[in-house]
């Protein structure tokens, strides 16, 4: 996919495939939408690039928040973690909480 204009001029992330329709497919099915990055990306600039592809979610998480080297959901309460890491499946599995990895 190439970069539009706007992304590059501002600075803004390309989303993974899918990443647009999953999210509106999950809200329609009436479930909650949360981002949790370990980056130092700033929440602004992650709710700025999600809002110019027409997403809005519900809550960010950045490393500013994670208490952990690497991603721990339930500490947050969150439900089901989806990641294209399979570092974090197996995190999930050694440390009891639900993953989706694609």
């Amino acid at each position: 996919m190439e970069k539009s204009i706007i992304v590059s001029l501002f600075g803004l992330e390309e989303l993974r495939k899918s990443t647009k329709e999953l999210i509106k497919n999950l809200q329609n099915q009436g479930h909650t939408i949360h981002i949790y990055t370990t980056s130092f990306r700033s929440k602004f600039r992650i709710r700025t690039t999600l809002k110019y592809y027409g997403i809005i979610v519900n809550r960010i998480i950045n490393q500013t928040e994670t208490i952990h080297a690497s991603k721990y959901p339930p500490v947050f309460n969150f439900d089901i973690h989806n990641d294209d890491l399979k570092g974090i499946g197996i995190e999930g599995d050694k440390l009891n909480f639900k993953t989706i990895i694609c």
